[in-house]
């Protein structure tokens, strides 16, 4: 080499050469799916809309206006015929058709018959082989976004439905308690109702006697009415004396009950004037002692007031005066407990600062609630509760006026009175039978009632009414998103690599090596031509490997290192890497040399079928389960498995079981070359002598 300049440029490029090989396929291949913005895949939208509910509705429309954001293709948009044909023609590697019935179609969901919707898609797969694959892709994906957009909208409006209904229930909750309730009731009293329908049976009958004695005593009756007119009259006399009575009450009440909030006002301030600083305890004790002693007055007067008010309601309900009966009492307790804290307050004054304090800071707050509950009630007596009192008393006199005008009236309609008598005597004659039909039925009544109460009462038991209210009223924007995408996938990845040329470093790389191995035994000698010197076959065999050894470690470094800084492939362990490929190259030459050396053209020949059997042999490019069954035989056989295995451990990260273990593989695979040009080179050299001899007198192989 380096007294032949010629030689010296020669060995260099089989030196580099290699390198060339990885690094164009690298550059190549280093992220080809983030350049498919490039690919033509044209779009015809044929559909001609339809209509739910009263809306006009297109999905092609929204199909095409979500493509046009969508850079990951290039998007074609144009009429069908175009379409087809410039899939036929290669200009473009793919085309979708939405067709007219699309959106008509996928309205049908709303009909008893819904029919699917179908997206046309077109593919040439003789252009590429790996376009048809993205451009799948690509149209799957607008498959999808349909297909979610749809179940998000129409879930969406289930859900809504269901959220609705969901308030509805809870809303009426009270009602359907109130109807379970009265199920439960009719349940219980089935037994009374049987007994009652028998009863109401015998009534009818003594009602009927009734009637018949009625029609007899109807005479003694219009005498009997007469006579409560008078009465009436009277009544209302007397009504119209004690609504005057009540006029007069009103004022008394509204004063005690006016003496009532001052007396709680002026406690206050006495209050307030025992807790000043600069009050002598003396003083302050003489001032408790005479709140201690209004207290007892106010509490009687509350006490009395309040029975005065309960008198009232029971006279005349509705006037709210019950409510005011409580209010008293509260008052008349608050004033009980003036008095108990009074006397605590006052013996600890001069005794103990704080708790005298503390019961003065008590006292007041008794008194404000006092206060409170006063002044509530006398602004509620003058807008309420006295107005009402007095409209009860008014109603009374107007009653009694009323009684003696229907007794009046009721004079007049006994002749009336009369037919109706003799209509219904007829009547319950007809009811009596009917009752009949309505007892024999009540069995069935009862068993309907009873398997419903049931129901009931396994939905109360469970729980189930309360949770299917609460699941119905749940947010139906947020249940809709989650079934149109019920599982999101979580990508974690436990040895990342940023790009595909990257990961296709450890394939190209080991390739390049092998390549180079084949070129430098295909335009180096493997043998010794100088004639005046003889060797052995051992000296020439090692010999001559030591020279093709040198120029590997020189392609295994090129490479590496050319990988690393030229292209800047991503590299886990980038020492390791380079020592790796060092090791591959070694054991690939020592491959490759050997099966030339022992074999001569022959071995190149095996060594070319041997790269021939890696490249789809050694999962270098698909996986491996993915190819047909004789590479998946041959692959634990084949150098190229545990070569690429190695790099990409170097490239993803190393584990060093499997490093250990590809390392040996690949030394044994070695061990071997080495068994076989030791032993064999000789005698198989020696016996396929004259066969060289013959090839080369052909003057087309060396």
């Amino acid at each position: 080499m380096t007294t032949n300049w010629v030689a010296f440029v020669l060995i260099l490029g089989l030196a580099v050469l290699p390198s060339l090989y990885a690094w164009f396929n690298i550059a190549a291949s280093w992220d080809p799916y983030s350049q498919t913005s490039g690919l033509s895949i044209a779009v015809a939208n044929q559909d001609a809309g339809t209509t739910l509910r009263g809306k006009p509705v297109n999905i092609g429309q929204e199909i095409i206006r979500s493509l046009q954001n969508n850079q990951s293709l290039e998007w074609r948009f144009t009429d069908q015929n175009s379409a087809i044909e410039g899939v036929r023609h290669g200009d473009d590697y793919a085309a979708i058709v939405i067709p007219e019935d699309f959106s008509a179609r996928i309205g049908t969901v709303l009909s008893d018959e819904p029919v699917k919707a179908e997206i046309l898609y077109y593919t040439n797969e003789k252009i590429n082989a790996i376009a048809p694959k993205v451009t799948a892709t690509g149209a799957s994906a607008i498959v999808e976004e349909v297909r979610k957009n749809f179940i998000k909208t129409a879930d969406g409006a289930i859900f809504q439905i269901f959220n609705e209904l969901g308030v509805e229930l809870e809303n009426e909750l009270p009602a359907i308690r109130k109807i379970e309730s009265i199920v439960f009731r009719i349940e219980k009293r089935f037994p009374e109702l049987n007994q009652a329908m028998e009863t109401a049976i015998k009534d009818i009958g003594t009602a009927s006697t009734l009637v018949t004695q009625a029609k007899e005593t109807l005479p003694v009756l219009e005498e009997m009415a007469r006579s409560g007119e008078e009465a009436a009259e009277a009544l209302a006399g007397f009504a119209k004396q004690t609504s005057e009575a009540s006029i007069a009450l009103e004022p008394r009440i509204k004063q005690d009950l006016t003496v009532l909030n001052e007396a709680a006002v002026s406690v206050q301030q006495a209050i307030t004037l025992a807790q000043q600083s600069g009050i002598s305890p003396e003083e302050a004790r003489s001032n408790l002692n005479e709140i201690g002693k209004r207290a007892e007055g106010i509490k009687n007067a509350a006490t009395q007031l309040s029975q005065l008010f309960q008198r009232l309601d029971s006279a005349i309900p509705g006037t709210g005066a019950a409510g005011a009966a409580a209010d008293l009492k509260r008052i008349s307790e608050r004033w009980g407990s003036i008095q108990n804290v009074v006397q605590t307050a006052s013996s600890a004054i001069g005794q103990d600062s704080n708790a005298a304090e503390s019961s003065l800071a008590k006292l007041k707050q008794l008194a404000d609630d006092a206060a409170k509950l006063s002044g509530t009630l006398l602004t509620k007596y003058d807008s309420e509760i006295g107005p009402r009192i007095s409209a009860g008393f008014d109603q009374a006199q107007k009653t009694a006026q009323t009684v003696q005008t229907e007794l009046n009236r009721a004079l007049k309609a006994l002749p009336e009175v009369n037919q109706i008598l003799q209509h219904a005597e007829a009547g319950l004659a007809a009811g009596e039978q009917e009752a009949d039909v309505i007892q024999n039925r009540l069995p069935e009544a009862e068993q309907q009632i009873s398997k419903l109460a049931d129901g009931l009462r396994k939905l109360e038991q469970g729980g189930e009414l309360g949770e299917i209210i609460e699941l119905l009223k749940n947010n139906f924007e947020e249940e809709s998103q989650f079934f149109a995408e019920p599982v999101v996938l979580k990508e974690n990845r436990l040895y990342p690599i940023p790009n595909y040329g990257s990961a296709m470093s450890p394939f190209f790389t080991t390739l390049s090596l092998w390549v180079g191995a084949l070129l430098l035994v295909s335009l180096l000698s493997v043998e010794v031509h100088q004639q005046e010197t003889s060797f052995g076959s051992t000296t020439v065999y090692f010999g001559r490997f030591l020279t093709f050894w040198t120029i590997a470690l020189l392609q295994a470094l090129f490479v590496s290192l050319g990988d690393i800084f030229l292209l800047g492939t991503f590299v886990a362990d980038p020492g390791w890497f380079v020592l790796f490929s060092v090791l591959i190259s070694s054991v690939f030459m020592l491959i490759v040399y050997t099966l030339t050396s022992v074999f001569g053209n022959v071995g190149k020949a095996m060594a070319i079928i041997l790269l021939v059997l890696q490249l789809a042999g050694a999962g270098g490019t698909f996986p491996i389960q993915m190819t047909p069954a004789f590479f998946q035989v041959i692959y634990p056989f084949l150098p190229f498995t545990y070569a690429i295995s190695m790099m990409r451990e170097a490239v993803g990260g190393i584990l060093w079981d499997i490093v250990s273990r590809d390392a040996l593989i690949l030394l044994i695979f070695a061990a071997a070359a080495l068994m076989i040009g030791v032993v064999l080179k000789k005698p198989i050299n020696r016996a396929g002598s004259q066969l060289v001899q013959k090839v080369r007198e052909s003057r087309l192989i060396h």
